[in-house]
C-alpha cells in the first residue's frame, strides 16, 4: 500500500510537469507551496495557472476515475466470483453513456451531460434490479444476464442517438465523449466526480471482510449469518455510483476494472481487505499515467478508451494466463 501511494504521488508530480508548456520540478515545488506563504520569484502567472487551473483537476479526476473503476472491478469479481466481470457486466457504464449522448444531441450543456449521464446510469441499475426480481430465481447468474441483455439494449440507444445526431457537428463530439477524456477536467466536475466516489469507496471498504464472506459461496454466506441478497445489492449500487459519476465526467473507459484488481491480486492475494485499498492506488496510478501518454504522444490528443485498450488487452491476456497456471481463489 504504501509503496503504491508513493508511485502515485510521484506520477502525480511528473504529470504535473508535463505537457505543452512544461514546468520544471523546482518551479512545480514553488508554486504547490506557495499557498503555506512561501515566495516563489521565479514562478510566473502561467505556470501557476496551468499547475491550478489545467492540470491539477485533471490529475485529481484521472486519479479518481482510474481508482474508482479498479475497486468496482474488484468488487464485482468478488461478488460473482470470476476474475473474468468488469464494471460493464451489469450494464450500468453503457446506461450512462446514453444519458450522455442524448444530453450532447439535445444541446444540455455540460452541467445537462453530467446529469444525464449519472442519472441513467443509475436508472441503468434499476432496471437491472426490476428485471432480477421479476425472475423466478433471481442469482448472481440472472444479475449478470439482466446486465448483459439491458447493455446490448442500451448500445442500441447509443447507435440511434448517433444515427440522429447532425454528423458535422453533434455526431464528432458524441464520438470523441464516447472515447473517453479528461480534456474538459475542472473543478466542478471534480466535485461531481469525488462526491459519489468517494462515498462508495468508503462504504465498499467498510464493507470489505464481508466480501471475503460472500465470495466463497451464498450457502456459506448464509451460514455465517450474512444477508446475501442485500449485501450484494448494497454493494453493486456503489459500483453504479461510482461508474456513473466516472462515465459523467469522462466519457466511456474500458479495461482499468478488468486488468487492475486482477493485477492488483497477484501481489495482495484473494483478502479484499488488502485487495480493495491497493487497487484504489494502482488504478489512480495506471490511469494518471495513461492520461500522460494521451497528452503527450502526439500533437492531439488521443482517447483515453484507446490506450486502455492497447494497454490493457494484452497484459490482461498474460495475467490471465499466469492466474490459470497457478489457479484463482476469488
Amino acid at each position: 500500500m504504501i509503496i503504491s501511494i508513493v508511485i502515485w504521488l510521484g506520477l502525480i508530480a511528473l504529470s504535473l510537469t508535463l505537457g505543452r508548456y512544461p514546468v520544471t520540478m523546482t518551479n512545480l515545488y514553488h508554486v504547490l507551496l506557495e499557498p503555506l506563504g512561501l515566495p516563489a520569484p521565479e514562478v510566473n502567472d502561467i505556470e501557476r495557472t496551468v499547475i491550478w487551473t489545467v492540470r491539477m483537476p485533471r490529475i485529481l479526476i484521472a486519479s479518481l476515475a482510474g481508482g474508482g473503476l479498479a475497486i468496482a472491478g474488484a468488487v464485482l469479481q468478488g461478488v460473482f466470483r470470476n476474475p473474468l466481470v468488469g464494471p460493464h457486466i451489469i450494464g450500468v457504464s453503457t446506461g450512462a453513456t446514453v444519458g450522455g449522448a442524448l444530453s450532447i444531441l439535445l444541446g444540455m450543456g455540460s452541467l445537462g451531460l453530467l446529469v444525464s449521464a449519472f442519472g441513467s446510469g443509475m436508472l441503468a441499475l434499476l432496471l437491472v434490479f426490476a428485471v432480477t426480481r421479476a425472475l423466478p430465481r433471481a442469482n448472481t447468474l440472472a444479475v449478470v444476464l439482466a446486465g448483459v441483455v439491458l447493455s446490448g439494449f442500451f448500445s442500441a440507444l447509443v447507435s440511434l442517438i448517433q444515427y440522429a445526431a447532425d454528423s458535422e457537428e453533434k455526431l464528432p463530439i458524441i464520438v470523441y465523449w464516447l472515447m473517453g477524456s479528461f480534456s474538459t477536467a475542472t473543478y466542478a466536475k471534480l466535485t461531481l466526480l469525488a462526491v459519489p466516489t468517494l462515498v462508495a469507496i468508503v462504504i465498499i471498504l467498510l464493507l470489505a471482510w464481508r466480501i471475503n464472506i460472500l465470495s466463497l459461496g451464498d450457502d456459506e454466506a448464509k451460514q455465517l449469518h450474512v444477508n446475501v441478497g442485500g449485501l450484494r445489492w448494497v454493494l453493486l449500487i456503489c459500483v453504479a455510483m461510482i461508474v456513473s459519476a466516472q462515465v459523467a465526467v469522462s466519457g466511456s473507459i474500458g479495461w482499468v476494472g478488468l486488468v487492475i484488481p486482477h493485477a492488483t491480486r497477484i501481489i495482495t492475494g484473494p483478502d479484499h481487505r488488502k485487495l480493495l485499498p491497493v487497487s484504489v492506488m494502482m488504478g489512480a496510478a495506471f490511469m494518471v499515467l495513461v492520461d500522460d501518454a494521451a497528452r503527450t504522444l502526439t500533437g492531439s490528443e488521443i482517447p483515453l478508451s484507446i490506450l486502455t485498450a492497447v494497454i490493457g488487452a494484452p497484459v490482461f491476456l498474460y495475467l490471465l494466463r499466469r492466474s490459470q497456471n497457478r489457479g484463482w481463489s476469488g
